[in-house]
């Protein structure tokens, strides 16, 4: 479905985050006559004007009123009102979808993944910027893709992020990249394999994929493609000695790569493995990967304050991320804050693999503070653990139980919707706490086009 065909339609849209403004936006250059109905919340419904605005969650028969609604990201496709509008003959669409259907002859290469995926996807793009490529970086990334609707000079390449809610509306993916797949946003999807099938549906779209051959619960999955370039074996792209390794060939020295940790040794081999895909050349780009510069929120050192080190993972919404981050920082006196929004995921192995390889302290905070506080008491390990309600009592406790010369990591393995808007603006306030100034803490580079 492409926009014109909106034209003398029925048409909502519903959220009014970045998503949904570009999506109104878009509509009013394309097809200036058409009013759409807003759905949104009571306090963007009375700052908005010139628009049918509806400030109560739509039923079934709200949506099945109009012929096509335009639904953001975060709302989940498996809602029951969704299912019966649907039922009731109303087509859903989104931004990303119409994107892709605008843009037909783009060379798109789609990055997805439960972990790494903003990584991933923002070094594809500077390493192909490296090579001399006019690249767009946008997608779930920071960017909506319809923000870029119009461009003046068509890219060489889109190198979009895809989200596991946004992965069944790509079409026409010249590369598409799945970095891993574990257990997440089971409040959307509604169980792990139906997350699992979702995430994995962008390999049905792409003519090339890359697939994390490591991952020994993925491979089977993917294997089938008919063009699948895996990395994280020893034939492709993979880690050996201290360096990233093409086959037998040596390429790039892990001790230059401003990415700590095994996984993000991991998104590097991704990356360069894309690029392959892509006809570009990866052994010519993977110097450039010395002058990357790291994402905010992303296992991100803010300095030192008080004798302590501070980094910022609030980019983890998993367990898994957590451990990686703690992985990441061995041998080193961590005190770690977890715990956000409760999305039902399984602490379990989290737990048992504290126990082994125990952090310093365990600071347990927000909605699901409880439960995981719960889990860790009765596996036990040779941590001190603290349970508090908020992120501000987090880091106050946090600082009473780490000795001079310690870390203080932030990376909570849930979301915040608990406390905060998203992510960052819970990164931005462990900044604050901390002593530095959240300004600096700084946007992502290179999102548009360059």
């Amino acid at each position: 479905m492409r926009i014109a065909d909106l034209a003398g339609r029925r048409v909502a849209v519903w959220g009014y985050g970045r998503e949904g403004k570009a999506a109104l936006a878009a509509l009013r250059v394309r097809l200036p006559t058409l009013r759409p109905t807003l759905f949104c919340n009571e306090v963007e419904a009375r700052a908005i004007s010139g628009l049918d605005s509806v400030a109560t969650p739509p039923t079934g028969a709200d949506l099945a009123a109009f012929d096509v609604v335009i639904k953001s990201p975060g709302i989940s496709a498996y809602k029951p009102e969704i299912l019966e509008a649907q039922h009731n003959g109303t087509r859903f669409t989104s931004g990303t979808a119409l994107w892709f259907a605008e843009h037909p002859e783009a060379r798109v290469i789609a990055v997805t993944g439960t972990k790494g995926k903003s990584t991933v996807t923002t070094l594809i793009a500077h390493l192909l910027r490296a090579l001399g490529r006019r690249v767009a970086l946008a997608g779930n990334i920071g960017l909506p893709l319809l923000e870029l609707l119009d461009s003046e000079q068509a890219p060489d390449w889109w190198v979009v992020e895809l989200s596991s809610f946004q992965t069944r509306e790509a079409a026409n993916v010249e590369v598409a990249v799945i970095n891993n797949v574990y257990e997440e946003h089971l409040d959307w999807h509604g169980t792990r394999e139906r997350y699992a099938d979702d995430k994995l549906a962008l390999a049905a779209q792409a003519r090339t994929l890359v697939g994390n051959a490591a991952q020994a619960s993925l491979l089977p999955r993917i294997e089938a493609h008919p063009r699948l370039v895996g990395f994280g074996r020893a034939e492709g792209w993979h880690v050996d000695g201290g360096a990233i390794c093409r086959g037998e060939q040596r390429v790039f020295d892990l001790a230059q790569s401003p990415l700590p940790g095994a996984h993000n040794a991991s998104n590097l081999c991704a990356a360069l493995a894309a690029l392959d895909a892509a006809g570009e050349d990866a052994v010519a780009a993977a110097p450039s990967i010395a002058t990357f510069r790291p994402l905010p929120h992303r296992l991100q050192t803010l300095g030192e304050r008080d004798g302590l080190t501070w980094i910022d993972d609030s980019i983890a919404t998993t367990p898994q991320a957590t451990l990686e981050a703690l992985a990441s920082l061995h041998g080193r006196e961590v005190t770690v804050l977890v715990g956000g929004h409760d999305r039902g995921l399984d602490w379990a192995p989290f737990a048992q693999q504290v126990r082994m390889q125990p952090p310093h302290a365990i600071v347990a905070m927000g909605a699901n503070g409880p439960r995981i506080a719960a889990q860790l008491r009765e596996v036990g390990g040779a941590y001190r653990l603290q349970e508090v309600a908020t992120l501000d009592e987090a880091v106050a406790c946090a600082r009473v139980l780490t000795r001079e010369g310690g870390v203080i990591l932030l990376s909570p393995g849930a979301p915040s919707f608990d406390q905060f808007k998203d992510y960052a603006a819970r990164g931005c306030r462990f900044a604050e706490l901390a002593g530095f100034d959240p300004a600096t803490i700084g946007q992502i580079e290179g999102l548009g086009i360059a």
